[in-house]
């Protein structure tokens, strides 16, 4: 899964703890702040470009010897998905 800028920016900003501490609040608010993060999940999701057609693409471009990523695009990559690895 590609994670996007705006997604470390909000984590790192201190967006990333979704939910308080169940010691703060009742299960009722709880529930409704996970039916929250699912509807904007599910938005998101549906949202996304076809990622069948992308996957086609790259395997097209690395089957034809033109996928080059930079050393920057990569690590870009993997910090990111460290950071959110770490939210979750």
């Amino acid at each position: 899964m590609k994670v996007s800028i705006e997604q470390v920016k909000t984590i790192a900003e201190g967006g990333g703890n979704l939910t308080p501490p169940e010691s703060e609040v009742d299960a009722s608010v709880i529930r409704l702040i996970d039916k929250e993060l699912i509807t904007e999940t599910v938005s998101a999701v549906v949202a996304m470009p076809d990622r069948d057609g992308l996957v086609e693409d790259l395997k097209a471009r690395i089957a034809a010897g033109t996928y080059r990523p930079t050393s920057e695009e990569i690590v870009d990559v993997m910090l990111r998905r460290a950071v959110v690895d770490r939210v979750r």
